[in-house]
């Protein structure tokens, strides 16, 4: 078999990207575009204010940019090995190469590659996506009649339902409800957003921290896959253990970030809370509008002919008025 348009002959797709996909390539796109949208405008702000509000919106798109992105990523647990492996079945070649399994929310990549790429004249350069939904079985069964590697069917059928190992439905499971709860931690993510927007500063860092909450939730929930009995994965001699991996440790530093901003504006908003409110710019107007109607005058011409009637005591006076000043 040759390489071709990378694409292998017996594939019927394109095979699945390793890491950044297309999903998660879109959602980075999206937040770099806000990002720069903003550093345009940036020059329009005034005053010492431009830094503040720069550092505020950079920090918070990356907050936004890493919950969601974390759930297209294929690697919150990862392991991998070096072996010496039967290539395919019904083949006596031997190849060395190093086998990977990256675990993320929505399914598994196995990926295999050759040590040098080129053996048995062909190119090992292998990324297998295994989606947990109620086709992986499909999926596997599908693997076995392209007649992918062996290193990567074996993985693989570790995971289907009729495993012995049992690990299909614990991380699938795992990965719903982590996903689950890390959308909601989005949606806080959302409403603190909007309420740094209004004089509401304090409610925006319960939110902040309700965010935190909500990631810290997703983190425990795809750790229970700790709680399963060890499955040995072994191929030849070697052998590897799962163990967490980027997308989990960078969701547990965005938790961590999210709860020191929110305690940070809880506890600055009941001590110097005018100063928040003008660092975030909000209230400044409805004072100024307040002054602005303090005094207000009256044309005098309107006023002809109107008497004011003043009680003093049991006494009742009318004076003319040709000018009326109202001061607050």
């Amino acid at each position: 078999m040759t390489f071709y348009n990378d694409i292998y002959p017996f594939y019927h797709v394109q095979r699945t990207s390793f890491i950044f996909n297309l999903a998660l390539l879109t959602v980075i796109l999206v937040f770099v575009v806000f990002a720069i949208i903003f550093l345009l405008i940036l020059p329009g702000i005034r005053g010492k204010s431009r830094l503040f509000w720069m550092c505020r919106v950079l920090i918070s798109l990356f907050i936004g940019a890493v919950i969601v992105a974390v759930n297209f990523t294929s690697d919150w647990a990862a392991a991998s090995m070096k072996a010496n492996t039967t290539y395919k079945s019904f083949s006596s070649g031997i190849v060395n190469a190093e086998i990977g399994l990256h675990v993320g929310l929505s399914g598994i990549n196995v990926t295999l590659k050759g040590n040098p790429v080129m053996q048995l004249n062909e190119t090992i350069d292998y990324n297998e996506m295994f989606k947990w939904t109620d086709s992986l079985d499909e999926d596997y069964t599908e693997a076995l009649e392209r007649g992918l590697p062996n290193p990567i069917l074996y993985i693989a059928e570790k995971f289907t339902a009729g495993s012995p190992c049992g690990l299909y439905f614990q991380y699938r499971y795992s990965g719903t409800y982590a996903s689950a709860t890390m959308w909601t931690a989005f949606c806080c993510w959302l409403v603190a957003n909007v309420l740094f927007s209004m004089p509401v500063i304090l409610y925006a860092g319960f939110m902040m921290v309700a965010t935190a909450a909500f990631i810290f939730f997703s983190l425990a929930s795809f750790s229970t896959i700790q709680n399963l009995p060890a499955c040995v994965f072994a191929i030849g001699t070697a052998s590897f253990e799962m163990g967490y991996s980027h997308s989990f440790w960078l969701a547990l530093a965005i938790g961590v970030l999210c709860v020191v901003i929110g305690l940070l504006v809880i506890l600055l908003d009941c001590l110097i809370p005018e100063k928040m409110k003008e660092a975030f710019s909000v209230d400044v107007d409805d004072e100024d509008d307040d002054n602005c109607l303090t005094e207000g005058y009256l044309n005098s011409n309107f006023l002809e002919g109107v008497t004011t009637i003043t009680f003093t005591g049991n006494k009742t006076t009318e004076d003319a008025s040709d000018k009326l000043t109202l001061q607050s």
